[in-house]
């Protein structure tokens, strides 16, 4: 007994193999990136080691205004990939303060951490959200 594919369930069959597959490649897509995260660079550090070296050698630098103001920044983001954001943007900002020799965290170091951390397409919404703040950008002007 053979089976032919036709009408409805021929179709039916072919969106579900074109939505798995796409699934897929999403997926396989930012393991990839990931992966290529993890990968050790010249200095034998991967750049995820490097943002974990600098949250954990600027921890004690943090105040209470600055987290606060960070978590703030960061709402837009959506709230899955929230925490991700969060550490890499802290990362960049102790990374900035240790080699400035920083005494602690402060707004300008926050703000230039995280124009410097975050691509360009999303730096329209950190100047909405500084205006709303009430926070001067024109000396930022020069990061973006």
């Amino acid at each position: 007994m053979q089976y032919q594919l036709e009408g409805w369930f021929l179709y039916f069959i072919l969106f579900w193999v074109v939505v798995l597959v796409g699934s897929f490649a999403i997926g396989g897509f930012f393991m990839f990136r990931k992966f290529l995260k993890r990968m050790p660079k010249e200095d034998g550090k991967s750049v995820m080691d490097w943002e974990e070296y600098y949250v954990n050698k600027s921890i004690h630098l943090w105040r209470q205004e600055e987290k606060e103001l960070l978590n703030d920044l960061v709402s837009p983001v959506p709230e899955l990939f929230r925490d991700v954001a969060k550490h890499k943007i802290a990362g960049k900002i102790g990374e900035i303060a240790i080699k400035e020799k920083a005494k602690s965290i402060t707004l300008d170091l926050v703000i230039r951490g995280y124009i410097l951390a975050t691509p360009k397409r999303d730096h329209k919404f950190l100047r909405k959200k500084l205006n709303e703040l009430k926070i001067d950008v024109t000396p930022y002007e020069h990061l973006f």
